[in-house]
C-alpha cells in the first residue's frame, strides 16, 4: 500500500504483485521444495490472507483508486 503515496499506478502494481495466488503458491512450493519451514508457512498465510480478503469482497486493486477492485468498489458508498 506504500506504492500509493507515490501514485495510484505504482500502488495498485505493487499491491497486486503480493495480492494474488500465484505469489502464495509460489512462496509455498519453493518452501516445500527446498524444504524450509518459514517459506513454505509464509506461502500458507499469504494464500490465507488472500482468501480471507476475496471472502471480504476486497480484490485486486484498478488504477483508478484504492477503494477500486476487480470485485468491485470498498467502502461507504459501495452498493
Amino acid at each position: 500500500m506504500v506504492g500509493y503515496l507515490r501514485s495510484p499506478k505504482l500502488g495498485a502494481l505493487t499491491y497486486n504483485l503480493i495480492h494474488n495466488w500465484a505469489t502464495g503458491l509460489a512462496m509455498l512450493g519453493i518452501g516445500l521444495w527446498l524444504p524450509s519451514f518459514p517459506v513454505a508457512v509464509a506461502g500458507a498465510v499469504v494464500i490465507a490472507h488472500i482468501g480471507m480478503d476475496r471472502a471480504l469482497g476486497y480484490g485486486l486493486k484498478l488504477q483508478s483508486a484504492f477503494q477500486d477492485t476487480h470485485l468491485g468498489r470498498i467502502g461507504k458508498d459501495r452498493g
